[in-house]
């Protein structure tokens, strides 16, 4: 079951569809305790990133309980940025603090001077910045479909960057923790094809998990 995390930021609704679509089994868990039985979370989120306060301690705490427990999550959007340490939107509003670094706003000018508009609403492109089982079956400048005004930084940590004014990181992971500034549930074939992915490497996890428990159970 993959608990999808409500903190009335996020565009549930097509996020559900893409899911069943894919035939991912789904909850919007009320309270941390019921993540307990979750296979994976995942973190919508549109607007404003103080809207992720709403995410209090007991929800930190839960959360960062699974992903030191293995269990797989994504950031979609700001839900994304609040993997990071924060956001210079709210500054006061910590991030999880899973990614280094910070969401800054993007330029509303070209390095050429011209105007450009924020929030960035389009599509843009993935560049790959490395191999990643993400990108299976994603070709390079493969065009997803973004709506935001803060974006984080490329590091490392950085799986696809693209271009608005500055590059910034587009798809991020670091172990089981994966991130999509765009939103995957409105990015056609290749959304649901990067969702997919996602999905199979908790199938993966899922089924290394219960051959280790057969195995500790062998007299």
């Amino acid at each position: 079951m993959i608990a999808l995390i409500d903190y009335g930021a996020g565009n549930l609704t097509s996020v559900r569809k893409a899911l069943s679509a894919l035939g991912a089994e789904h909850r919007t868990p009320t309270m941390p305790g019921e993540l307990a039985e979750a296979q994976a979370i995942i973190v919508p989120g549109v607007g404003h990133f103080q809207a992720t306060a709403r995410l209090d301690e007991a929800w930190r705490q839960a959360i960062l309980a699974k992903v030191e427990a293995g269990c797989p999550l994504l950031g979609v959007c700001v839900g994304m940025q609040w993997l990071y340490e924060g956001s210079t939107e709210a500054p006061d509003v910590p991030g999880l603090g899973l990614l280094k670094g910070r969401c800054e706003r993007l330029p509303d000018r070209e390095a050429s001077g011209a105007r450009l508009k924020v929030p960035h609403v389009g599509w843009n492109s993935l560049e790959p910045c490395r191999k990643s089982p993400l990108l299976d079956g994603i070709e390079p400048g493969a065009q997803v479909y973004f709506t935001h005004s803060y974006a984080g930084p490329v590091t490392e940590e950085t799986e696809a960057a693209t271009e608005y004014g500055t590059r910034f990181a587009a798809l991020v992971a670091r172990g089981r923790v994966a991130g999509m500034q765009f939103h995957p549930e409105k990015s056609g074939v290749a959304g649901l094809r990067l969702l997919r992915n996602f999905l199979e490497g908790i199938s993966s996890h899922s089924d290394a998990v219960e051959t280790d428990h057969r195995l500790s159970r062998r007299p």
